[in-house]
């Protein structure tokens, strides 16, 4: 029998894989790379890039085309056979990345590379790679004795296993909480767009009334709009509780003993590399120069949000007491009245805006955002492979020719992981004498469409599209052909952001709404007013939505920084800390919310959640270019585009920002933007 995940097909064959081709078409393909290096070593005296590295990114990028849809499809099409399939392929991988950076006449053909005339001729990007390989052999223990090397891939190996069981506690105890209720008044003030996808939901399940999950869209309209206060404890507490010691399924998915052997795991191999802690070791291939950098900067944002953001909590605590008749005021509470204050304020909601973005006009409006920025046309392909019949696929297009494509998968829906996000499916690189061209999987989790509406989105999730599209011109509008820097490849983790965030900007403006949003029933553009209203209400809470992420970023880095040491008294005790300083709520005894932090227990994000406010800064700043010579001007688009989405990671990324800005990146931007006055 063939087995499609062995053929170098262009795009995935998505409807050919079969659970039983993955684990022996991995194995098979890691073989293949042991072998090929072996070879290449026993051949090459003098290693080239032609005869030695471009070779080997070749037989690497077959692997990678090989398990990217299985990863995949892991997040978007999960079942159990396909988890415990991909789930054997982790450990294996895990081993070959360990063997590799532990590879010493590997480490030693990179070094005579580095030391050789030929060198000095490399293209920037091949120069780039070179340095990021030899830093990384560093830090793959390619310095230490055989028995810690052996010590070293033991524990990737196991931490690659723990971060997937933490994710699959989360995906687990999300869906195993449900709610159905006939009622109607139970409901009241929730959307009549959410209590349709609620009703279809239900007729889905073959069940009367409402079926409420833990799926973003679904238990969000609950905690913002239902008046019902004891329903929106229950969705709060079933939410904030989930794979933990608490609540609905308390014990059942708890992922308390997964973290702390996570934090031990990765102590543990922070000191082999002669490292104090994890933070140390993550920043050693971030932009931040030192973990003093990053808690000061973290502090520093703090001390400047604190004041607006207590400001802002005691008006609402006020509003609730005196507008909606609630003495105490809980965690259940604080989006119901926040969007009650929105209202009262600037007589506008998220769903007042719904009816003007739907996602066919958002994603073409999109489309023709990026076209006059960067001079890209986006087409449409209807006839392709695919894992769910919503999924779009689409090509793109500069000075007529076919530059990259990618998926568009919006919806969510039953056993696809929360979230959005933007992946890697295939990289540009030269490959086998040919153009590779980048394609990308862009996913959202948005309500789809309801009867005979079309899927409506909220302005946050059109920022969440707009955000995702960012990350996902930087990997496809890179011109480099090195594997190791191309797109978003070897682009330092705190700067990785700024693509993303930088194209959310774009949701804000006049100019470009009037280009996403139409009204799905007349056709009219979105009313001057109605614009006027949202602008007003855009830093609506900013200081407490600030303040929100540091606490994150803070509870993450001192968590990495401070484990082991004698100042270190858990990670509840530590939260409870970082809340002491960052928070003007109290937060529930039971809220567990760390038990789902996944971005820095099963994600990339370990030690590096700043990364967001950090590049943050990056894409404000950025952004001000804009608003200084105008908001499509080309000449900018052109110069963004040049410095920062073609470049990829063949640069430092703090050289390439000053390229485009002419200067380092300065915090007033992001500050002005958010309405902080510091």
């Amino acid at each position: 029998m063939s087995n499609p995940l062995l053929e170098d097909t262009t795009l995935p064959p998505f409807q050919s894989i079969k659970v039983e081709h993955i684990v022996p078409a991995i194995e098979s393909l890691i073989q293949e790379n042991k072998d090929f290096v072996a070879q290449k070593l026993s051949e090459e005296s003098t290693p080239t890039w032609e005869n030695f590295i471009q070779p080997m990114d070749e037989v690497s990028n077959k692997l990678n085309k090989a398990f990217s849809p299985v990863g995949h499809m892991n997040s978007v099409v999960n079942s159990p056979e396909l988890r415990e399939a991909y789930e054997k392929c982790l450990p294996m991988l895990s081993e070959l990345s360990t063997e590799m950076g532990q590879n010493k006449e590997l480490y030693e053909a990179y070094v005579k590379l580095k030391d050789s005339a030929e060198y000095k001729i490399y293209s920037q990007a091949q120069k780039q790679a070179i340095d990021n390989n030899l830093r990384d052999f560093k830090l793959s223990g390619i310095a230490l004795p055989e028995d810690k090397q052996k010590k070293f891939g033991e524990l990737k190996k196991k931490l690659s296993e723990l971060s997937s069981k933490f994710s699959n506690n989360v995906l687990d105890a999300t869906m195993a909480w449900s709610k159905n209720i006939l009622d109607k008044d139970e409901l009241k003030g929730i959307p009549e767009s959410s209590l349709e996808s609620a009703r279809e939901a239900a007729k889905e399940k073959e069940l009367e009334g409402y079926y409420f999950t833990l799926d973003y869209p679904s238990f969000f309209p609950i905690l913002t709009y239902c008046e019902n206060r004891e329903l929106r404890k229950e969705v709060y507490t079933a939410f904030c509780t989930r794979a933990s010691d608490q609540g609905p399924s308390a014990g059942k998915f708890d992922n308390s003993k997964i973290m702390e052997e996570l934090l031990e795991l990765k102590l543990e191999l922070a000191k082999l590399l002669d490292f104090n802690n994890y933070s140390e070791l993550s920043i050693a291939t971030k932009m931040a120069s030192s973990t003093d950098e990053v808690l000061g900067f973290l502090n520093d944002l703090a001390e400047k949000s604190f004041p607006q953001a207590k400001a802002e909590y005691d008006e609402l605590v006020a509003f609730a007491k005196e507008e909606l008749g609630l003495d105490s005021f809980e965690a259940w509470d604080g989006g119901f009245v926040a969007e009650k204050l929105r209202q009262h304020k600037f007589d506008i909601s998220q769903e007042e805006l719904r009816p003007y973005f739907s996602a066919d006009k958002v994603v073409n409006g999109m489309f023709n955002i990026v076209n006059k920025l960067f001079g890209i046309i986006v087409k449409q392909i209807s006839d392709f492979d695919s894992w769910h019949k919503d999924v779009r696929f689409y090509k793109i297009f500069k000075d007529g020719q076919h530059i990259a494509s990618f998926y568009l998968d919006l919806f969510a829906r039953a056993h696809k992981r929360g979230g959005a996000w933007m992946d890697d499916c295939r990289p540009r690189m030269t490959y086998k004498g040919s153009q590779q061209l980048p394609v990308a999987y862009l996913v959202c989790n948005f309500t789809g469409p309801v009867g005979d509406k079309p899927a409506l989105l909220t302005h946050n999730e059109v920022t969440t599209l707009f955000h995702e599209f960012g990350h996902g011109i930087h990997h496809m509008l890179t011109e480099v052909n090195v594997l190791a820097v191309s797109g978003i490849n070897g682009v330092a983790w705190d700067a990785v952001e700024l693509p993303s965030q930088f194209l959310e900007n774009w949701c804000w403006q006049k100019e470009s709404l009037d280009m996403i949003a139409e009204h799905f029933e007349t056709g009219e553009t979105i009313p001057d007013e109605l614009i006027s209203r949202l602008l007003a209400a855009k830093n609506f809470n900013s200081a407490t939505a600030m303040m929100r992420q540091l606490q994150f970023a803070l509870f993450d880095f001192r968590l990495h920084t401070e484990y082991g040491t004698s100042s270190y008294k858990g990670i509840q005790e530590l939260l409870d800390e970082v809340r002491e300083l960052t928070s003007v709520a109290q937060t529930p005894e039971f809220n567990r919310f760390q038990h789902g932090f996944s971005h820095i227990f099963a994600g990339g994000y370990s030690a590096g959640y700043y990364s967001y406010k950090w590049a943050e800064v990056l894409s404000a700043d950025a952004f001000s270019k804009f608003e200084e010579t105008g908001i499509f001007n080309c000449q900018t688009g052109e110069e963004f585009l040049e410095h920062i989405l073609r470049k990829g990671g063949s640069s430092e990324a703090a050289e390439l920002f000053k390229a485009f800005r002419g200067r380092a990146p300065k915090v007033d931007a992001l500050l002005r933007h958010c309405g902080i006055n510091a």
